[in-house]
């Protein structure tokens, strides 16, 4: 794969005249949850402008469980010394082929051919996140991507945001801030996955002015809750009805809030090796020797998500006043549970989907490395330094050329 050029102080020198035609790019994300692949099919312009975009085809595949609890086992370090290895690159290849064959999927539905896509943008599967180490591992090769679709393929995006001292996420306020950014809102984007992620928007506010960061976990304790009190036989609270029918409990949701990383300002960003599977595991085993019912430990953890995004909002997102509106993503937006408490955590302050500002709710994050991988093919930077930690602004990814080597679009 070839690296991507780091952008210097006038980037838009460095780039090519402007293509003859708008460029199709499918975006893919797999989350931290690990429930799934998205795949969003976008037309950008192509000349480095945002708008119009047009989203042409959307769909998400789900992962069965027992590849989600690969996954989920491998990066939990559940594997024996000997086994994480050759566990690591088969998922590497396995995964590579789901994520060619949901990109195929998209382009079919929305009756594209795979010839007229300029490129497939790939964020992954995270596995590992450690930005103390200068270091994340996202697995499902993008040259097998490239190989099997033929398309032009960009992945590895992390790397170089790391490589540029910064924290190698988060990247979707770049999307964010050019998609949802207004004159006369100061807006607050939260998507809901694995990990609870926010990008500060105040109105009319340039690209230097975003803020962004992770809050603290999402749907990833929640699941993990489900998952173990159900011995596997449910992967989810579907709408949070659980959560729904359960009390508040106080003192383990102030236990909960008494954590560092909340109180750490941004720019910061976490994953599985903090909040995970063995969080979630003890919490399942605490409730039950306390014998409190699970839609209890339920309800407490939609409160510490909600607790958690309504704190970073007043301590690192302008104070008590300055929200205008909250407009949530990620699949944590289906959880009602969730979607009322941070109405009630958020009082005066208007909680909507994506899907109010023009953006499907679901299909937002493969969205958002759709136009990161635009970037990339044009040589433009494709993060937000300041949100990132970054000490100046690159252009991410790695670059996998298609079957006829263009690693340009037409």
């Amino acid at each position: 794969m070839m690296k991507a050029g780091a952008s210097g102080v006038n980037p838009s020198a460095e780039r090519q005249e402007p293509y003859p035609r708008p460029m199709r790019v499918i975006g893919l994300m797999a989350g931290t949850s690990a429930d799934g692949v998205d795949a969003a099919l976008v037309e950008w312009p192509d000349d480095g402008a945002v708008r119009p975009f047009r989203l042409e085809g959307f769909r998400e595949d789900p992962f069965e469980p027992e590849l989600q609890d690969r996954i989920h086992a491998l990066a939990a370090g559940r594997l024996a010394g000997a086994e994480v290895l050759r566990e690591l690159l088969a998922l590497d290849v396995l995964l590579a082929e789901r994520f060619a064959a949901s990109a195929a999927a998209v382009a079919r539905e929305a009756g594209v051919g795979l010839e007229a896509i300029d490129a497939i943008a790939s964020h992954g599967q995270t596995v590992a996140h450690h930005p103390e180490l200068g270091s994340s591992l996202q697995i499902g090769d993008p040259s097998r991507i490239a190989e099997r679709t033929g398309v032009t393929t960009v992945g590895d995006f992390r790397s170089r945001d790391l490589a540029a001292g910064g924290a190698g996420a988060p990247l979707a306020p770049f999307f964010h801030h050019a998609v949802f950014g207004d004159a006369e809102e100061s807006r607050l984007v939260l998507n809901l996955g694995g990990i609870a992620n926010v990008t500060w928007l105040p109105r009319g506010c340039s690209p230097d002015a975003v803020a962004a960061f992770d809050v603290g976990p999402g749907n990833v304790l929640l699941d993990g809750v489900v998952r173990g009190m159900s011995g596997g036989r449910e992967r989810f609270d579907s709408e949070g009805s659980r959560a729904r029918r359960g009390q508040l409990d106080e003192a383990l949701l102030a236990e909960l809030l008494d954590d560092e990383f909340l109180r750490r300002p941004p720019p910061k960003s976490t994953g599985r090796e903090r909040y995970g599977l063995e969080q979630a595991e003890a919490l399942v085993a605490r409730a039950r020797s306390d014998g409190r019912p699970i839609d209890d430990l339920l309800a407490t953890l939609v409160a510490f998500t909600a607790a958690s995004v309504a704190r970073a909002a007043h301590d690192f997102c302008g104070g008590e006043g300055a929200l205008h509106r909250l407009l949530v993503g990620g699949g944590g937006a289906r959880n009602l549970a969730l979607m009322d408490a941070l109405r009630t955590r958020l009082p005066g302050v208007p909680v909507e989907s994506f899907d109010s500002a023009g953006v499907p709710a679901g299909a937002a994050e493969a969205m958002a490395f759709s136009l990161l991988g635009r970037n990339t093919l044009l040589g433009l930077p494709n993060h937000l330094p300041r949100c990132t930690g970054a000490q100046r602004a690159a252009v991410l990814g790695e670059i996998a050329p298609g079957r006829d080597r263009r690693v340009r679009p037409r």
